[in-house]
């Protein structure tokens, strides 16, 4: 009889193994579904609200991760503005373990530039506050080390200028990064900063950099050996309008704003002296009244010759020249010595009409074209009688902008095209056709007499050598209390370079300057200026000296009358 052995109980166990496995895979199997729905949903929810949550104000899911404002850079790709995680510090008094006065004590010797009384008093105050906003990290770090527990580091969208007051006119600044900007270019292109389709790609604006340090380093340096009570220029291509470098001195950092509510233009360092400040810019409007002249067909010769023997008498008024040459003189010689005499006889024989066309033409009677949304307007004569006509042709009894000058000024080389001044850096071909001021003929015969006027006359401090600059000085008076101030003037040198070709308007002002050996007019103070800027920016600009080119201004020499015996 045979005997069969089952062994039942290891079978059992063997199939509840396979069972248990099973059951746990399924259930694994659930909870990835569970947790890769919950996802998807979460996902999903995170894309509606970016795609149509905010639909009404043109954002996409995409601009979350886009700066609130776009970076600013120069002409060539310089960042001037971005907008980024700025690190800042806060207290919260009521959590402070340290001693506030010691802990004041500390955070001067980290931030010098802040009073330790300013501290204490943030230290021991009631709320939240900002012991300092974009602090650098290690700044940060340094008041990390401190070890107190009631001092906080918040992270925050802030608008910064990397290369601090350069070109801070330009710029101005936005107070929030996703705010609206409060001047300068901030304020002109705000809505292309902020625009969400636009914010990701930086905004190229015309300046250039290099040529803007040049200009202010310059121009500061001449203000503070002069003892001025400010200073200006604008460097301006004269072919397209665009502005490679405008300053105005006393300077602002934008990083760093001051409340200087209630001050006047002249006091404050947020004014931009190139568009709001106007000025009777004296004698750089004497190339203009007698350019206008030329195509009028009053100056047909330039061997013409005026009297400028004895002051003009007029009304109860006299015009006559600081230098009297007490002769006549022609055309080449009234611009050489700056004579305003030979200039208003100029005037009159042209008459009101003609005149007031081509400074309107000029936009002399409007605020300067320009996107810059802080421009002074001018000051335009109410009446345009014969006195008038006769001193605003050498720019007395009306007011512009430096930058109105520096428009002008390329009309008048160039060509005879007026363009608009622009902070656009321009592609090639986008520079607007312009407007014809000037005769083409009569821009040529321009470009000798400026040329003709640094190389022999009033200019000479601006002959940058191989440059061949041309261009005009103006004195002028201020006018205060009613009356003109004879110890305070406006000195302004106008110039292009080079002249042979007209690619570039240099421009600069000197409110109140006086020069080591106490002269005060523009041969010695601004003109100066002029000459240094073009020496350093001219080959930035790929204007290259060159002593064998000029302007061939041989037919023009002769007519400079020479005492017997000089050599000619």
């Amino acid at each position: 009889m045979a005997t069969i052995i089952v062994q039942p109980g290891v079978a059992r166990a063997g199939r509840q193994r396979v069972s248990l496995t099973a059951i746990a895979h399924h259930r694994l199997m659930l909870l990835l579904i569970l947790f890769m729905a919950v996802t998807m949903v979460l996902v999903g929810r995170l894309l509606w609200v970016g795609v149509f949550a905010h639909s009404g104000t043109g954002d996409d899911a995409l601009s979350a991760f886009l700066p609130a404002r776009a970076d600013i850079v120069d002409r060539n790709g310089v960042p001037l503005a971005r907008t980024m995680d700025a690190y800042s510090v806060a207290v919260r008094p009521s959590r402070l373990i340290g001693e506030p006065d010691e802990l004041a004590r500390k955070l001067h010797e980290i931030f010098p530039d802040e009073a330790e009384a300013v501290f204490y008093k943030k230290l021991t105050g009631r709320g939240w506050a900002y012991l300092r906003r974009r602090a650098l990290p290690e700044q940060v770090a340094a008041v990390n080390a401190l070890g107190e527990i009631g001092i906080e580091f918040p992270r925050e969208k802030e608008r910064l200028y990397p290369q601090r007051t350069l070109a801070a006119h330009v710029l101005g600044f936005a107070p929030n990064a996703d705010g609206v900007g409060g001047m300068g270019v901030e304020a002109a292109f705000n809505d292309r900063l902020t625009d969400a389709a636009l914010r990701g790609q930086p905004f190229a604006i015309s300046i250039d950099s290099r040529v803007q340090g040049a200009l202010e380093s310059e121009l500061y340096a001449q203000m503070v050996a002069q003892h001025a009570k400010g200073a200006g220029g604008i460097i301006l291509d004269a072919n397209t309008g665009e502005v490679i470098a405008m300053a105005s001195i006393p300077v602002f950092d934008p990083n760093k704003l001051q409340n200087y509510a209630g001050k006047s233009c002249s006091e404050s360092p947020l004014c931009n002296r190139m568009v709001q400040a106007r000025y009777e810019l004296g004698s750089t409007f004497k190339p203009i009244s007698i350019g206008a002249a030329m195509d009028h067909g009053i100056v047909t010769s330039m061997s013409k010759r005026y009297d400028a023997t004895a002051p003009i008498s007029i009304g109860g008024f006299r015009i006559k020249d600081d230098h009297s040459l007490g002769r006549w003189i022609n055309v080449p010689e009234t611009l050489v010595h700056s004579s305003n005499i030979a200039t208003a006889r100029i005037a009159d024989e042209m008459g009101a009409a003609p005149m007031q066309q081509i400074f309107r033409t000029l936009k002399f009677d409007q605020r300067a074209p320009i996107e810059l949304k802080e421009r002074a307007g001018t000051i335009w004569p109410s009446n345009w009688g014969r006195i008038t006509t006769m001193t605003v042709s050498y720019g007395h009894g009306i007011a512009v902008t430096p930058l109105h000058l520096a428009s002008a000024y390329a009309a008048l080389v160039n060509g005879g095209m007026y363009r608009p001044a622009t902070l656009r850096k321009l592609k090639p071909g986008e520079a607007p056709v312009g407007q014809r001021v000037f005769s083409a003929a009569t821009s040529a015969r321009m470009r000798q007499l400026l040329r003709l006027i640094v190389a022999a006359g009033t200019g000479r401090s601006a002959d940058a050598t191989g440059f061949r600059v041309g261009g005009k000085t103006g004195s002028a008076e201020k006018p205060e209390d009613g009356r003109y101030n004879k110890s305070s003037l406006v000195t302004t040198f106008a110039a292009a370079f080079p002249m042979d070709n007209p690619r570039y308007v240099v421009l600069t002002m000197m409110d109140g300057a006086t020069s080591a050996i106490g002269l005060r007019t523009a041969a010695w103070t601004a003109a100066p200026v002029v000459k240094r800027v073009i020496e350093r920016t001219g080959p930035m600009l790929g204007v290259m000296p060159d002593e064998r080119r000029d302007v061939d201004i041989s037919d023009l020499t002769p007519l400079l009358w020479k005492p017997k015996g000089e050599a000619e």
